[in-house]
């Protein structure tokens, strides 16, 4: 194939970044949809443009040349400007969208989810919906990775400068315990039963950890699961308690009006729901797309569950 020296495309530009925050030609094609001869070749035809090598293909992973780190840098800036150029003409014409990749937390992809596409599709008519669902950490990895456009996770620290981020939601962590088996005092009833932990490889079960050892709490534990539904069923079947909290056990079902669900007694906390985008790479799209959300939020998770759970009144709550 001849390549023209000095023409290069852009998507040659975001595979080639695709492969260099990847590591390795098969995890970028992944990420991209896209065959891995097709990665290949457009990375062939960018070296031929640029006139030099920028991946050392050989490598295991896949490392940059010093003429790959320096281009590196510049291309992340070409993609930037390419996705605010796009935002912006979406803005002026919601029509000229053609791709949006959506990461939803698992917690509220169902009730939510599709409100919110049927909602954007109306306005979006030639757009392309892609829809992650997933652990708020695997999420935050999509976005930094470029393979999600915009978020809707808990907060785990994406506060940086290079994101813009719309609160849309904090909810307390509460008890779920076996129906019937919590007397008067909680915490005495609760010692008694072992804690059914949420894996520490979630964000979730990091949360509860550090805040039981913020406030020196030892808990017997003899299981750490990763599943809310599985943690839930236990739970039911008088396994042990748990902490969860109301997107949680909203997600978990059946098993939901089988537990018992109380105050936590010792030391309150919360979490934060929030829509995470890159910063000014989609314009005013996300802070759209959380105004948007907002309302779904209230009339399909907050106000139903408040419903079931009078005490969460003025704790679950929109921001």
């Amino acid at each position: 194939m001849n390549i023209t020296a000095g023409k290069f495309t852009l998507w040659g530009v975001e595979v080639f970044v695709a492969t260099a925050e990847e590591g390795s030609i098969t995890a970028a094609a992944r990420r991209l949809g896209a065959s891995a001869a097709t990665v290949s070749q457009q990375i062939t035809n960018l070296e031929g443009a640029v006139g030099t090598t920028l991946l050392n293909r050989g490598a295991r992973p896949v490392s940059l040349t010093p003429a790959g780190d320096m281009f590196l840098r510049r291309a992340n800036t070409i993609l930037n400007e390419a996705s605010l150029a796009q935002a912006e003409l979406a803005m002026a014409d919601l029509s000229r969208l053609t791709r949006f990749r959506l990461g939803m937390i698992e917690d509220i992809d169902a009730d939510v989810t599709p409100a919110l596409l049927r909602e954007l599709g109306k306005d979006l008519m030639n757009c392309h919906f892609t829809l992650e669902t997933d652990a708020s950490h695997r999420l935050v990895d999509g976005l930094e990775a470029r393979a999600l456009d915009v978020i809707v996770a808990a907060d785990i620290g994406q506060h940086t400068d290079d994101r813009e981020v719309h609160p849309l939601l904090v909810e307390p962590f509460f008890v779920a315990a076996p129906k019937g088996k919590v007397g008067e005092d909680v915490e005495k009833s609760l010692r008694r039963l072992p804690l059914i932990n949420y894996t520490s490889r979630h964000y979730m079960g990091r949360l509860i950890a550090d805040h039981l050892t913020r406030f020196n709490i030892k808990l017997r534990h003899r299981f750490e699961l990763d599943s809310y539904a599985a943690i839930m069923a236990m739970v039911a079947q008088g396994g042990g308690w748990a902490i969860t909290t109301p997107l949680a056990w909203k997600h978990t079902g059946r098993f939901r009006h089988e537990v018992d669900i109380l105050p936590l007694p010792f030391g309150s906390f919360t979490r934060t729901i929030s829509l995470t985008a890159r910063r000014n790479v989609l314009g005013e799209l996300p802070a759209d797309i959380a105004e948007r959300i907002r309302p779904l939020l209230d009339e399909m998770i907050v106000r139903p569950t408040v419903n079931d759970i009078p005490w969460l009144e003025g704790q679950l709550r929109l921001l």
